[in-house]
């Protein structure tokens, strides 16, 4: 094997028994009755997953199917109470995800896990560096990193930056990170998360020339058109164990729900819905500078009405996060203005802000949205102690217990009972949580960040049912999201992003994801309303 990490795909992978000319070589992965237990709880009952070697392998389900522990188990991060791993024909028992990288399956998570401020060869090397007599051989690793990017169709400049990459060249850039290491095997979890469509494209092509190079992945997803479109073949798995492989040719999208779910698929669209006259949200000149003069956000005028689900479209690190952060009082713009139901928002706090009506359903709900160690109910108070919560000097202990029982039962949240901490939810049944609380607290103005990022269709549709019935009440919602399919079915306006000003002002009902895609790119409507 080659030394550049990866070795070349015509090789026979580490381990793997020798193949007969002729004959086929054995399962990539052959998990055999996987069960593991938790206390309360049995996360994995008798799984059965066959995944061909040299192809792309589907693996969806609800929220709380079990998926994820799977994958963890598969990874070495736990291991099975019963049941057998077999690697290629071998039999293993990994006992901590390095070992699992020597038998090289390699594992790319939703959440990039990259350092902005090194460059694309120290993130690559990371862990794995290359040295002589104890020194960094830099100039060596590049190299390396420039073959194993040719070979695989993903090129990028070992030299660059981090945080002056696409995100779909972040995307890339933690596949490489794997592939580095001698992955044969590659575990993708939510790839196309963040992606815009010419980003998905260019990723399912680059996938597809690892496919054919002999490198097996198992893609997990819950965008279904995705999983039809790039999958040789799609396991769904259900209440822990699997229920079914199919070939994509033989289903469609609602053969697909149905398994998952014993229901048809949801779709975004809500009916017509005029918003009210009055504006519940309004930024006038809205500007913030980074040290060195970066425009973060540019002259941003937007208005919401209640009544009215504005969308916000743009490739991630377009200002999106900064808008966010403006609103809520985490970051102090140099100008302009911010009002919340006529209120000027400038002099007040976070918690007075959040206290005046302002929901967030947060970009990343491990480290914005709850304390993982506490209680459902606890979490439930989280950012609503002043105005909801309180009586007086105490906390309204009951009341944050009942309103956490009745968000469990609207938002279906998978859960043994209102007392288990959040750690021991999975993370649709996390993120699904957080939406009941702040729907449950009645904002004026809700800013919707991903809100059904990570979620299954049937959390999809108790989510978008609860913004029609909460825009009907007269609701004002921001709704910044990656999905441009709930972008376009729930926006009443759609608005583009891009280096911090808004470029485009879009009729949701006359775009398609493709034309929004390219304003996302950096095309400028001539005119902005």
């Amino acid at each position: 094997m080659d030394n550049d990490g990866g070795g070349d795909v015509s090789e026979q992978a580490p381990g793997r028994p020798p193949v007969a000319s002729g004959e086929q070589p054995p399962p990539a992965i052959r998990l055999t009755g996987i069960t593991k237990r938790f206390p309360g709880v049995v996360a994995n009952r008798d799984v059965n997953l066959t995944v061909a070697a040299g192809s792309i392998h589907a693996l969806i389900g609800e929220n709380g199917a079990g998926k994820s522990t799977l994958m963890k188990t598969l990874y070495g991060m736990h291991q099975p109470d019963e049941g057998t791993i077999e690697v290629s024909g071998t039999v293993k028992a990994f006992r901590s995800p390095a070992a699992a990288i020597d038998a090289g399956i390699g594992m790319v998570h939703q959440h990039f896990m990259l350092a902005d401020q090194l460059t694309v060869a120290e993130n690559i090397v990371l862990g794995a560096e290359q040295a002589d007599r104890g020194v960094l051989n830099l100039g060596r690793a590049n190299d390396m990193i420039r073959r194993l990017g040719k070979r695989h169709g993903l090129p990028l400049d070992p030299d660059r930056l981090v945080e002056e990459l696409s995100v779909g060249e972040r995307q890339r850039l933690e596949i490489l990170k794997v592939l580095y290491r001698g992955a044969r095997i590659l575990i993708l979890d939510e790839p196309t998360a963040v992606l815009i469509p010419q980003e998905v494209t260019e990723l399912f092509t680059n996938l597809q020339a690892l496919r054919d190079g002999g490198v097996t992945i198992v893609f997990i997803s819950h965008k279904l058109d995705e999983v039809l479109e790039i999958s040789d073949d799609i396991t769904v798995m259900r209440a822990g164990t699997t229920v079914a492989t199919v070939k994509p040719g033989d289903v469609d999208e609602s053969d697909l729900g149905t398994l998952m779910v014993g229901s048809e698929l949801p779709t975004p669209s809500l009916e017509p819905h005029l918003p009210s006259d009055t504006v519940a949200l309004q930024t006038v000149g809205l500007t913030l500078t980074a040290e060195g003069g970066r425009r973060l956000l540019d002259d941003v005028d937007l208005t919401v009405h209640q009544g009215e689900i504005v969308g916000i479209a743009g490739v991630e690190g377009n200002g999106q996060q900064e808008l966010i952060e403006a609103l809520l009082g985490l970051r102090h713009p140099e100008s302009g203005e911010m009002r919340l139901d006529g209120a000027d928002l400038r002099p007040m706090s976070t918690r007075q802000r959040r206290d005046a009506g302002l929901g967030y359903v947060p970009t990343d709900r491990h480290r914005e949205g709850l304390v993982l160690g506490e209680s459902l109910w606890s979490n439930v108070m989280l950012g609503h102690q002043g105005r909801r919560y309180r009586r007086g000097p105490w906390l309204r202990r009951k009341a944050a217990r009942a309103d956490t029982v009745d968000i469990i039962d609207s938002y279906d949240v998978r859960t043994p009972g209102s007392d288990i901490p959040a750690l021991a939810l999975s993370g649709g049944n996390q993120q699904k949580l957080i939406v009941g609380r702040e729907m449950t607290a009645e904002p004026t103005l809700l800013i919707a960040a991903h809100p059904t990022r990570g979620v299954d269709v049937g959390a999809q549709a108790a989510i978008w049912e609860q913004l029609r019935i909460a825009r009907g009440d007269g609701l004002g919602v921001l709704l910044i999201s990656a999905d441009l399919d709930e972008l376009i079915g729930l926006s009443n306006r759609l608005l583009v992003i891009f280096r911090g000003a808004l470029t485009a002002d879009l009729d949701p009902s006359h775009v398609t994801p493709e034309d929004l895609g390219t304003y996302m790119a950096g095309r400028r409507q001539e005119q902005v309303a």
